[in-house]
């Protein structure tokens, strides 16, 4: 192969790329619905010209005894990856779904780049399309900005056909797309949100020039500890979350609750939105453990929770720039107000933590090393956790693709190891979408799951109504009492 058709891949984009396993892919799957039907020749053209300006996107991934490397792709076909289909039956909600998780079950084709776009034309609710991107192209932050790409504020503009090469100037050239991805997460819809300004720019040097990270003693010692304190947590006890995972999973999603609402709720309890929608997540994982019979109080688990490290004029390069921490998420808590609380208190702890900068250098000195030694990492952290939670600020103004005008958004994140669900939250036009990805053997109907999660959040609202501008000062012992109170009133 010509070098000059070929790249090394980055280590950390190297250890996703291992991690593929066939009881959880490495994929990244996004799913739109969109208002009208549109023209199937005229998407094509949009992800060809938009899509196919990012010449990583032409490339596969090939792992060699020399290396791992992205290869240009000599017999690149777009209608090998940009595919139209059709549900069958009444093609409503739990046809999609189920569509939906046969994709998420199903590999990438590794001969090819690992990008797939299928559009669903007759969806009762509208066309639908559904994306899957292997996870070793880019991180989340950076894939919501390349679809975001696909789109536009004004349906005309949408359909316009340009030129690649035109439209990669067009791309390079303005803004407007990073500040429609990047204004929602400064009102707090980020994925974690407390990382300091300065924490940001000395994990950005670092992954700019790995060189200076010797100059961080201070750094490095904080980093040593938080990878001890990581490797000395308990592992997540077995649960109806946590045990042998099959290679089937589902998806499903809720019906998308008021962002405006979320926000009084979380103004009301001064905790930050983020802190509201996992709690009431966590509820609705509680509330299932009841409905299935189960003791919630007796479970304890954790959330892998992925932190942005990439700097803010880097967002819209491709590849994996964020680490991981680990939340604790109070399931046994059956208080939806105490809830809260215990979620904001766990998130404050993890403020000034370093556990994501540690993990970010963790998966790059596994992608440097051999395969044979990432699999057993991998497992020894796996185990601490049950769930992967990701929470993706999106657009607040409505968008268009392909001349028609986007509906909803959801998304799911692949799980790594042993962890066999994933929580996705993401924001769009003035509401929050919730959805849930999970294994057959353990979860096999997350519907039950997620329609807990309006459930919840109402509960919560109501609860916040009640009891007026006193909610602001309940500590979680207060909260208690006054849901005792109110249940039995």
């Amino acid at each position: 192969m010509n070098s000059a058709t070929r790249e090394p891949i980055s280590k950390v984009d190297v250890a996703w790329l291992r991690m593929e396993q066939p009881t959880n892919l490495m994929m990244i799957t996004g799913v739109i619905v969109l208002d009208h039907a549109i023209d199937f020749e005229a998407f094509a053209q949009v992800v060809t010209n938009r899509f196919l300006s990012f010449r990583r996107f032409r490339q596969k991934a090939v792992e060699t005894a020399r290396g791992c490397w992205w290869e240009s792709d000599d017999l690149f076909e777009p209608s090998a990856h940009i595919v139209r289909t059709a549900l069958p039956g009444n093609a409503g909600k739990a046809e999609l779904e189920e569509l939906v998780s046969q994709l998420v079950s199903t590999p990438l084709d590794k001969t090819k780049p690992l990008w797939q776009f299928h559009l669903v034309e007759n969806y009762a609710d509208g066309p639908v399309v559904i994306s899957r991107v292997h996870h070793c192209y880019a991180d989340g932050i950076a894939l919501v900005q390349v679809l975001l790409s696909l789109t536009e504020s004004d349906p005309e503009k949408s359909l316009q056909q340009i030129s690649p090469h035109h439209w990669k100037k067009k791309r390079a050239a303005e803004s407007n797309i990073f500040r429609r991805l990047m204004a929602p997460a400064r009102e707090g819809i980020d994925v974690v949100g407390h990382f300091s300004y300065k924490m940001l720019e000395e994990a950005a040097q670092m992954i700019r020039e790995p060189h200076v990270a010797a100059d961080y003693a201070g750094v490095a010692a904080d980093l040593m500890a938080e990878l001890a304190n990581a490797l000395l947590l308990p592992d997540d006890p077995p649960s109806r979350f946590k045990g042998r995972l099959g290679v089937r999973k589902n998806v499903a999603w809720a019906d998308p609750i008021d962002l405006e609402e979320v926000k009084a709720v979380g103004k009301a309890l001064g905790c930050t939105v983020n802190d509201v929608l996992i709690a009431v997540m966590t509820g609705a994982l509680h509330r299932y453990l009841v409905e299935c019979g189960d003791d919630p109080s007796e479970i304890t688990m954790r959330a892998t929770v992925p932190v942005n490290l990439r700097p803010l004029e880097h967002a819209r390069e491709l590849g994996n720039h964020f680490g991981l921490v680990f939340l604790e998420l109070p399931v046994a808590e059956e208080n939806p107000l105490a809830r809260v609380y215990r979620v904001a208190e766990f998130m404050r702890e993890l403020k000034d933590s370093r556990q994501a900068m540690m993990s970010l250098g963790l998966l790059a000195a596994l992608g440097m090393g051999p395969a044979s030694l990432q699999k057993p990492a991998l497992e020894l952290f796996s185990r601490k956790a049950s769930t992967v939670l990701t929470n993706v600020p999106g657009p607040q103004s409505p968008l268009y693709l392909a001349g028609a005008r986007i509906r909803e958004m959801m998304f799911w994140v692949p799980q790594t190891g042993s962890v066999g669900m994933g929580i996705s939250i993401i924001s769009y036009d003035g509401q929050v979408f919730s959805g849930l990805i999970t294994d057959n053997r353990l979860v096999p109907d997350p519907r039950n799951v997620v329609v807990n999660f309006r459930r919840e959040f109402e509960n919560l609202l109501h609860l916040t109504m009640l009891l007026g501008p006193e909610v602001e000062t309940l500590s979680p012992e207060d909260a208690e009492l006054v849901h005792q109170w109110i249940e039995e009133e």
